[in-house]
């Protein structure tokens, strides 16, 4: 079993930051719940996944479920995984990243997963 707190052993301060406001802004949508894996902690909203973040030294590459792509300099990864749902890559360096567009595109991939 992997627990949240193994994701952040030998990781730089701000990692834990950003997951930390990452967390924060999610619940304003409602009900969140954290699943721990291997290489990555899911976001879940009720019925799914809607976010995952896979911690690196100093950032985070969070994955985000959109109904549609998203065109943003910010994305590094964006794949079409079903005729409705895309997986956008964003690489997060700092708390301040997790700011109000990055909240929009987290709220539309929760509210596709409730």
């Amino acid at each position: 079993m992997h627990s949240v707190d193994d994701h952040f052993a030998g990781r730089a301060p701000v990692v834990r930051e950003i997951y930390d406001a990452l967390l924060r802004v999610s619940r304003q949508f409602g009900a969140v719940t954290e699943e721990p894996k291997k290489t990555s902690i899911h976001l879940m909203a009720p019925r799914s996944a809607f976010a995952g973040v896979a911690t690196r030294k100093d950032s985070i590459v969070l994955t985000i479920k959109s109904p549609s792509e998203i065109e943003s300099p910010r994305v590094a990864k964006g794949e079409r995984v079903s005729a409705n749902r895309w997986h956008v890559e964003v690489r997060l360096q700092s708390a301040a990243d997790v700011d109000r567009e990055l909240t929009a595109w987290l709220k539309r991939g929760y509210e596709m997963s409730t």
